[in-house]
């Protein structure tokens, strides 16, 4: 699972470095969380194309996934692009997947972001129609630390993993729950290193200080690019991880 992928320079370091990582570790699925792929905010389908050509299979997102208007009638379409589960029916696209002998659901948190449905029971509402032991695994897109690590343990043993996206900072928290569910509270980033979660170090303190709603570009220029990532191995015959770990590396652009 690799983190929140924002902008050109993360999709430049996906590309670069990905394709080398699915051979020396081995990975059979590898999702990526795309929605701030497209100028640092959502997806649009050449973008999308360039994840995919890099090595991705299943791009999940979150509540950024409505700001590029093209990408939505695609959302119905058979591109492996999920939006999160618990948005009301009749909202475009699908929150789940299966690609390989892997399942992919994506999920919003409620805390501090846009009203959805309740990310807990829509989880309910799907497993019990989804084959196990088979490798389920659920991006947590959410903005608090607490409702991450609420859907960790209300899920463990039920699921693969649950992995956190949305903050854009890497925790230190990988560890197997009790059950056997694989958890990490953010998996992090795709982006600027120096920067402020992939954008420009100005821009963002100039909001802080001002509180003008100003433009928060992509940090473009940044030379070195972090790339955030974690390695689930799930046993075929449980459904339950193995193990978890940090995929973290640096990348530098010319």
């Amino acid at each position: 699972m690799v983190g929140d992928v924002v902008g050109k320079p993360g999709r430049r370091a996906v590309a670069a470095l990905l394709p080398d990582l699915r051979r020396e570790l081995s990975v059979d699925v590898v999702i990526a969380n795309g929605e701030n792929a497209a100028g640092g905010r959502g997806l649009t389908l050449p973008t999308a194309q360039e994840l995919f050509q890099a090595g991705v299979d299943v791009i999940t997102s979150g509540n950024h996934i409505w700001d590029q208007k093209d990408i939505i009638p695609s959302l119905d379409e058979e591109s492996p692009i999920i939006r999160p589960l618990n948005y009301p029916p009749g909202v475009p696209g699908r929150g789940l997947i299966q690609v390989g002998k892997a399942t992919v659901i994506n999920l919003q948190g409620r805390a501090f972001l846009p009203a959805t449905d309740c990310p807990f029971r829509a989880a309910d509402a799907v497993l019990g129609d989804l084959p196990w032991p088979s490798a389920i695994i659920v991006d947590m897109h959410a903005e608090a630390t607490s409702e991450k690590v609420a859907m960790g343990w209300y899920l463990n043993g039920r699921v693969s993993a649950v992995l956190g996206t949305h903050t854009h900072v890497g925790t230190v928290d990988a560890r197997l729950l009790p059950r056997g569910t694989a958890f990490v509270c953010d998996v992090g980033m795709v982006g600027g290193l120096n920067s402020i979660i992939g954008d420009e170090v100005d821009a963002v303190v100039s909001r802080f200080l001002t509180q003008l709603p100003t433009r928060l570009p992509v940090a473009e220029h940044c030379r070195v690019i972090q790339f955030n990532a974690v390695l689930v191995d799930v046993d075929e015959a449980t459904g339950l991880a193995r193990n978890i770990e940090r995929v973290d590396r640096q990348w530098a652009s010319t």
